[in-house]
């Protein structure tokens, strides 16, 4: 499995985004991006997750960073959970799970006694370089989406 590293450069990448867009690394050089990763919209914790994060949209676009939001739904399904929640940030769908493994965020489960494969709650932090600058893994939502604010601010 990859482990992504702080400091080291962002594997590249390009996945559908909301509204018929594509994302890339490319796409997002010259400026700071917040990439992440949530298990399934439209369940409680991945919507308070994207709620946060939209909360601060004006504070994220006030230091030039976005923000992309990326599971494996289809965009079909990305585009009307952003309707239902109004969301400000732009979501990302990984159906092949690509991205997630290239940065290691595609790990074993376990519910129910059953063990499977689905994406780890992360947020890696990217600078305008395509430069790891911060790694969060194991995320807890409450308080999250501020505490990545604080570290775009300290770039």
């Amino acid at each position: 499995m990859t482990e992504i590293v702080e400091g080291t450069r962002a594997p590249a990448f390009e996945m559908p985004a909301d509204n018929g867009t594509t994302v890339s690394l490319e796409s997002l050089k010259g400026q700071p991006a917040v990439l992440y990763f949530y298990p399934k919209a439209d369940t409680p914790g991945c919507t308070n997750e994207a709620k946060d994060f939209t909360d601060l949209a004006d504070d994220y676009a006030g230091l030039s960073t976005i923000v992309v939001g990326v599971s494996k739904d289809p965009v079909k399904k990305l585009d009307k959970f952003k309707a239902k929640y109004d969301l400000k940030v732009r979501l990302a769908s990984d159906e092949t799970s690509g991205v997630t493994e290239a940065f290691g965020f595609w790990v074993e489960k376990s519910m129910y006694g059953k063990t499977y494969m689905g994406i780890e709650r992360a947020t890696v932090l990217i600078d305008g370089d395509g430069i790891v600058r911060r790694v969060w893994r194991k995320v807890s939502v409450k308080g999250h989406a501020a505490e990545v604010l604080e570290a775009v601010r300290s770039l």
